[in-house]
């Protein structure tokens, strides 16, 4: 009984609680004539418009007026919505690492602008520039209470031009009203602002933020009141074709992949809310490489997607269940398959749709139907795969969400047995998020279905965060079904009950240096229900962590840790080499420290060291990366990641080097270069990624990319092409 009034109050949270009661508003007064981009605002018509002003510091108080004052102006007319933004400065030694657009936000000067046009604190369009006029764009999701919920791989076409003088700097935009999504007649949106200045090291919010939430937070906003009702947004179609040429080899097989592919996308607005993503046999050979990375697990890991048909209203379809164990819907796995050696190969896509967005206020929509190739050699059979999901939601900021997942090949193949012809999965999450984001959480549960399934084919899990200025605390915990299968989804895992609390307590002292420091302590255990739920895995996890007033960082952590092998595994991937035996388990402590310089100096660096026991043996690992800033045109850095396994004989020992140079030049605020160069002797593998990128007109692109790569042992090649491709973006 008390559980259940446990939870049926945290249920309630967002419905008691609110976040800011009396909310900071400006009105936005209606123009009928068009403005001039420039970055001068000297049109009169600009000292009729309302300020957003008194930005409260965010870092390093939280508690005062910020140092260096900003001053946003807005204005609108019938298709598109003016900004005027001054920003004071302690001089002109700006930090600007890059002219390239969709810049990181961190460690340079630059403002942000968040808008939640639905007004829901779930999700908001983010629009930003740095003092050289260079642009960005973003989607928020989830509330922003993650950087999962923070993607920047959206884009959309609008004008910015910045301006420096002495002792400040003037940023204008005009953003088209087609850019957002809103409800038609509507006159409010919620709305928030937040700066970095490195030269004062100063970050500031136009509603005030306390600094135990993330900066892009959408529980602390307050309001842009529209002087008369917004109209109904007409977005323009928009046709994007490519033709791509491609030239190259693969030297594993002896292939010609010389290749000659043209191709489109299209989108289709709906309504106020909707949008219709169409992509005929799309390509994408222009998209920034994987990063590698060295595994030390037993487990695959998962990588970010950036493919721009899968970006818009993502979380949609891709924040069910658990991102560590079981999300039902990744979608890297559509575009993607195994060839007979068990290699990963690209599976091409023959077409698609996407339908997303709001349906009104309080419902959310989305549906992706796409179909991939059949390739025979491979035995991979053609799939059609489908996702339907629908939210709805729920008090001030959370959600009640319900996803199906069906992938289902309609042709009989020889080579493909009965049960994997298809693959579904249905689930119910409910996402909670009190207004002023205290509480935060989830409930999941999840299903699958395939022929001959078993009947432990069922996934679920509980998180309940609770997060304030000095103590945090989560009771977090799922299940994995041993049958539980989702083949467009990420499963880590199967047949697995985990327990995943954590405790953490945070100090922010009022003198000296620090600007906070905390400890956190977080234990992890694994039961197997099919073993008698045997305890196969638990990891204790305490750490400190501090933050410096100069923008360093410092932290220390101990793991112990046990593992109970129910399979044999070499933790250095040796080919052919001798593997710890299964039905045994290790206990193994270990610790690392890690320590982050101030990304504001031209050269700046991180490392993170660490010792301790490895399973039967030991290791020591070194991780870390230098960069240097050229500003605004060269950016250099290396990445380095080195871990020596000692394990006792016969086993395997290894020295596992990943080494990661990149270089990046911005010739100007059109023209990119980047080059990436990886080397990893655990995945024998030396790879070169150099792309040189020409955007000739808004959101139209010409690339040029090289691919490079050898084994590292021969210093034979694997494969090498060389690509150019052109987009380009129409409106009709």
């Amino acid at each position: 009984m008390f559980y259940f009034r446990f939870v049926l109050s945290t249920l309630l949270f967002p419905f008691l609680f609110f976040a800011q009661t009396t909310p900071k508003q400006f009105t936005v007064k209606y123009i009928e004539e068009p403005m001039q981009i420039d970055g001068i605002l000297d049109e009169s018509v600009w000292d009729i418009a309302e300020s957003a002003n008194n930005f409260q510091q965010y870092f390093p108080s939280d508690s005062i007026l910020a140092l260096q004052q900003t001053e946003i102006k807005m204005l609108y007319s019938a298709t598109t919505l003016y900004i005027g933004i001054k920003l004071n400065t302690e001089g002109s030694d700006y930090v600007i690492p890059s002219l390239e657009r969709d810049y990181r936000a961190g460690g340079n000067d630059n403002i942000s602008l968040l808008f939640d046009t639905f007004n829901d604190g779930t999700n908001a369009f983010l629009f930003g520039m740095n003092p050289y006029g260079v642009r960005r764009e973003a989607l928020i999701s989830n509330g922003g209470i993650g950087l999962s919920g923070f993607t920047t791989s959206w884009d959309v076409k609008w004008q910015g031009e910045a301006k420096i003088y002495d002792g400040y700097y003037i940023c204008e935009m005009a953003i088209p009203l087609t850019s957002f999504k809103f409800k038609q007649g509507e006159t409010k949106w919620r709305f928030n602002s937040y700066r970095f200045d490195m030269q004062t090291n100063e970050t500031s919010t136009w509603a005030e933020i306390p600094q135990n939430q993330f900066v892009f937070g959408l529980a602390f906003m307050g309001d842009m009141v529209f002087e008369k009702p917004l109209g109904k947004s007409r977005t323009p179609m928009a046709i994007i074709p490519y033709i791509n040429g491609i030239a190259g080899k693969d030297y594993e097989t002896n292939e010609d992949r010389s290749n000659l592919n043209f191709g489109g996308d299209a989108k289709v607005s709906i309504g106020n809310g909707m949008n219709l993503d169409i992509t005929v046999n799309p390509d994408f050979s222009n998209v920034e490489v994987d990063n590698l990375v060295t595994n030390l697990t037993r487990f695959e890991i998962s990588l970010p997607e950036r493919r721009q048909f899968f970006i818009d209203n993502s979380d949609l379809f891709g924040s069910f269940g658990n991102e560590r164990d079981s999300n039902p819907f990744f979608s890297r796995r559509i575009g993607i398959a195994e060839n007979l050696d068990g290699e990963t190969i690209e599976n091409g896509i023959i077409g698609g749709v996407r339908l997303s967005g709001k349906v009104n206020e309080n419902w959310r929509l989305g549906f992706l139907n796409i179909q991939t190739e059949e390739d025979e050699a491979n035995e991979i059979a053609s799939n059609n795969n489908t996702v339907f999901a629908l939210q709805k939601k729920m008090f001030s900021r959370s959600n009640l969400s319900f996803i199906l997942v069906n992938r289902q090949t309609f042709q009989d193949y020889d080579f493909l047995a009965e049960e994997d012809r298809y693959n579904r999965v249905v689930g119910l999450d409910y996402n909670l998020a009190s207004a002023d984001n205290t509480w935060t959480g989830k409930f999941f549960y999840h299903k699958s279905f395939a022929h001959a399934l078993g009947d432990r084919d069922a996934a679920g899990g509980v998180d309940l965060q609770y997060n304030s200025r000095y103590l945090n605390f989560g009771l977090r915990g799922n299940f994995v079904g041993n049958d539980f299968r989702s083949d467009l989804g990420f499963i880590r895992r199967q047949d697995i009950v985990a327990a995943r609390p954590f405790v953490e307590v945070n100090f922010w002292p009022k003198k000296g240096n620090m600007n906070f420091h905390g400890f956190r302590f977080n234990p992890n255990a694994i039961w197997r229900p099919t073993l008698d739920y045997q305890n196969t895995d638990y990891l204790f996890f305490t750490g400190w962590q501090a933050q410096f007033k100069t923008q360093e960082e410092l932290s220390a952590r101990m793991f112990n840790r046990y593992t109970f092998l129910t399979e044999s595994f070499d933790p250095t991937d040796t080919d052919g080499g001798v593997e710890l035996p299964a039905d045994q388990g290790y206990y193994y402590t270990s610790f690392e420290v890690e320590f982050q310089s101030d990304r504001r100096k031209v050269l700046s660096y991180s490392l993170e060291p660490g010792y301790g026991e490895f399973y039967n043996g030991t290791q020591f690992a070194l991780e870390g990366d230098v960069s240097l800033r050229l500003q605004p045109t060269v950016f250099l850095s290396l990445g380095l990641n080195y871990n020596s396994i000692q394990l006792p004989e016969p086993y395997e020992s290894a020295d596992l080097w990943l080494v990661s140079p990149r270089i990046n030049i911005t010739f100007n605020k059109s023209v990119f270069w980047s080059t990436l160069v990886q080397y990893s002797n655990q995945l024998d593998n030396l790879g070169i990624n150099s792309r040189l990128q020409w955007r000739f007109a808004p959101l139209s692109d010409l690339f040029l990319v090289y691919n490079d790569n050898y084994f590292v042992n021969t210093i034979m090649p694997r494969s090498r092409s060389i690509n150019l491709k052109l987009t380009y973006w129409l409106n009709i």
